[in-house]
């Protein structure tokens, strides 16, 4: 019966146990408290900034410093504030279309997308223009302090230098071959935007991916395109019936002129050549008038003869030539 202890005695001896406890350990309460608070203030004032980043750091709100990459200490206790900002990233706006999931292949949503895409060309049509804006940090400390919505002034600033741009152009050259063209001079002219209000933000590219019809004017729009084709193509085939006909009708002028020159020529040289013979031919004549008057006598039957095909050798004293008609036609005297 001596061993048995009531619920109270028991109830005692834990009590004691726990002040015994508290009295061995009480001593350590105030290292653990300096080791909490050193571990809280220590917490204040170590940061980290990724290899993407850069800080930037404010005292009482007003910037003091930027941080590069790495672990670096601050003023604990909202003295100083840290903001990491990423300035290697490229990011991205889109205009006209939303991408709902990037890939090998990104699908984009479609929805009916804001107004922003709908653009009015230099010949007054109106053209579904989606593009896209990438830029990057390049000065941080501008993006915090000088602008309050950079997303929002990267789209406004895009859209204004599009839409100026557009207005310069016909939809023609919009559509086809003036697109690279305003591609670059909308970067060049963002960037002008974005330097000129010192947001802090680098343009890497303006990228036109589609240049549409707005679909309710889409068949309008392809029946114009189709009746513009026809009068390229029946153009076409009048030059190319041009070209055939004129350089040969050139040809031909070509070489008629040339063979009247010469025909002309030659007249004029054979001319120019029998005057000449019949003066010297004159004068020789003048000199023994009978000796030149029988040698032309004897040139000019040299000249005959030769062509005739019958020859008859008459009789100077022969009275009649009706003997000459009894003839053989195929025999005679020759």
């Amino acid at each position: 019966m001596d061993d048995f202890r009531s619920p109270e005695d028991l109830f005692r001896e834990e009590a004691k146990k726990v002040k015994e406890f508290s009295k061995d350990y009480l001593k350590f309460l105030p290292f653990v408290v300096v080791g909490l608070l050193l571990i809280f203030v220590l917490q204040g004032m170590i940061y980290s900034i990724g290899p993407d980043e850069v800080g930037v750091v404010q005292r009482f709100g007003k910037y003091v410093r930027a941080t590069d990459p790495g672990l670096h200490a601050k003023f604990p206790f909202g003295i100083e504030k840290v903001t990491p900002v990423k300035v290697k990233k490229i990011f991205k706006e889109e205009f006209g279309f939303k991408t709902t999931r990037a890939g090998i292949r990104s699908i984009y949503s479609q929805k009916k997308t804001s107004e922003a895409s709908l653009m009015l060309t230099g010949d007054l049509n109106i053209l579904d223009v989606k593009w896209i804006v990438q830029f990057r940090v390049n000065d941080p400390v501008k993006l915090l302090f000088q602008t309050r919505n950079p997303v929002a002034n990267v789209r406004d600033m895009a859209e204004v230098v599009m839409r100026r741009l557009c207005g310069d152009y016909t939809v023609d050259e919009v559509l086809t071959t003036k697109r690279q063209e305003i591609a670059q001079k909308a970067q060049v002219g963002l960037q002008e935007l974005m330097d000129k209000y010192q947001t802090g933000i680098y343009v890497v590219t303006v990228k036109l991916l589609d240049v549409n019809p707005p679909d309710e004017v889409k068949p309008a729009f392809n029946e114009v395109n189709e009746a513009k084709q026809e009068r390229e193509r029946m153009i076409n085939e009048a030059w190319e019936a041009y070209n055939k006909a004129i350089p040969k009708a050139r040809g031909e002028a070509v070489r008629t002129i040339s063979q009247s020159e010469g025909y002309s020529l030659d007249k004029i040289n054979r001319a120019k050549g029998e005057s000449e013979r019949f003066l010297m031919t004159w004068t020789e004549y003048k000199k023994a008038p009978e000796i030149t008057k029988k040698r032309l006598y004897l040139e000019k039957m040299a000249e005959v003869l030769p062509k005739v095909k019958r020859k008859f050798v008459m009789d100077s004293a022969q009275k009649s030539i009706l003997p000459l008609l009894q003839l053989d036609p195929k025999g005679g005297s020759e």
